[in-house]
């Protein structure tokens, strides 16, 4: 599908979305898109501090057309280690002035006329009311995946971005590493046959060993730190979410974090494996499917009649089953009529040599979260006001995917899709869990 034939199906898609009752949306005009020059300094704002916001400041910092003016986030703690970064690199560079902001409020960062651009880097259940707030204040946007915490948050937040004609970048980097693209290439161009099958497997651990799906939460409540805004960090969840440090990890105001943030395996802070790492493999196998901007038809959760496996089935007859096939590491294996490849970071093979992929001059010893390649792709989008490879239709069809997943697991029985006005058929149970109902201060936030 070639790109203006996929905007036309993308917008068609998003008029035909329905909204559950209850929610009102606003009106407003659009913001105007500023063309920028190859020579123009983008001014951008972190909002969101922790670990993977680290990892693309050290990305952004290092192209030569972008500065970093502020940052925001609800841990005093976070905010200290980002100025000292943002100073320490800035000097490096020779300046022996330097200045950047730092906030708690996030509306603070977009309020600012000066910042073109902001990478939200924040917990998923903030990611739609910050893009969509962003998007409001003629900001572009560099979200991480995945794309939203619901499915309904993702069809709000991708009419924000069409209505205000803003630039959004999803954090799907894969899309721009060589062995995820040849693999794609490979099997949208036909050179596998007729593609019959796809495993996905998103990993393991040990919330969940079973399946990758969010469990309950059964961390013991601790007392909130000094310099911790709890209530900003849940945001529209209930106040009955409680703090433990594993949710947002303690740090010094230099060192990383020495875990990721837990709140993305449990229920109703996250989406657990299913969204985490599947936001990135259901993400490749969406896209050599030809399947951007659409989704299955059926989602069978495994232990249900003969299937083992959580199970998609797609209108083209693919089965995509979310799976183990090469050990430990989560990567997607595409099955076609003519033989088979399997991709994960860094690997590739083949059922034959004839698949195989050059290889590209190696930044093997860069860490894979600060690979600028996908970065540079939402700089580049700004100026050109042409959308990145992974603009938002595409990170809210795979984020759906992964959403999918978990409601029919919840459910433990099949759900019926429509894929293309976004909708359950018949089915009100499996509705409800399309979104949950926020706290009274956020009601209004996924207004468009």
């Amino acid at each position: 599908m070639v790109r203006r034939d996929f905007l036309k199906a993308s917008a068609i898609g998003a008029a035909g979305i329905m909204m559950p009752a209850g929610i009102i949306s606003a009106s407003a005009a659009p913001a105007a898109a500023k063309k920028k020059t190859p020579n123009d300094k983008i001014n951008m704002g972190f909002i969101g501090l922790g670990q993977q916001a680290m990892y693309l400041l050290s990305g952004f910092m290092s192209m030569d057309d972008v500065r970093v003016v502020a940052g925001c986030d609800v841990y005093d703690i976070k905010r200290d280690r980002f100025v000292n970064r943002v100073t320490k690199y800035y000097q490096g560079k020779g300046e022996k002035k330097v200045k950047v902001d730092v906030y708690e409020d996030y509306q603070d960062v977009l309020a600012r006329p000066d910042i073109d651009a902001v990478v939200i880097a924040v917990p998923d259940h903030q990611h739609a009311i910050i893009a969509i707030a962003a998007c409001k204040a003629g900001k572009d946007v560099y979200l991480e995946k995945p794309l939203t915490l619901t499915i309904y948050e993702g069809q709000q937040l991708v009419k924000a971005v069409r209505k205000y004609n803003r630039i959004l970048q999803v954090g799907s980097q894969q899309r721009s590493s060589d062995e995820f693209f040849h693999a794609a290439t490979l099997a949208r161009e036909g050179e596998l046959g007729k593609i019959q099958k796809v495993k996905v497997f998103v990993g393991r651990n040990d919330v969940n060993p079973v399946t990758g799906a969010p469990m309950p939460c059964k961390l013991p409540h601790m007392e909130v730190p000094a310099g911790l805004n709890w209530d900003k960090w849940l945001g529209p969840l209930p106040t009955s979410v409680y703090y433990h440090s594993d949710l947002d990890p303690i740090v010094s105001n230099e060192e990383n974090e020495k875990l990721w943030g837990a709140w993305r395996w449990y229920k109703v802070t996250g989406g657990g494996l299913m969204t985490d790492w599947g936001a990135h493999m259901f993400d490749i196998a969406q896209w050599a499917l030809g399947k951007d901007g659409s989704g299955p038809v059926e989602i069978i959760p495994p232990g249900y009649s003969f299937y083992d496996s959580l199970t998609y089935k797609y209108d083209n007859g693919v089965i995509v089953s979310e799976e183990p096939f090469d050990g430990t590491t989560p990567g997607v294996k595409i099955y076609g009529e003519d033989g088979w490849i399997q991709v994960s970071r860094g690997k590739f093979s083949a059922s034959d040599k004839k698949f195989d992929m050059k290889k590209a001059a190696a930044d093997d010893d860069v860490p894979y979260e600060t690979k600028v390649g996908h970065h540079r792709k939402f700089i580049e989008a700004i100026k050109s006001r042409i959308d990145p490879n992974v603009p938002v239709e595409v990170g809210h069809s795979s984020c759906t995917v992964c959403n999918l997943g978990n409601i029919a697991m919840e459910l433990g029985r099949p759900v019926v899709w429509n894929p293309i006005v976004q909708k359950f058929m018949h089915d009100p149970e499996a509705t409800k869990l399309m979104h949950y109902e926020y706290r009274p201060a956020y009601k209004h936030a996924l207004d468009v």
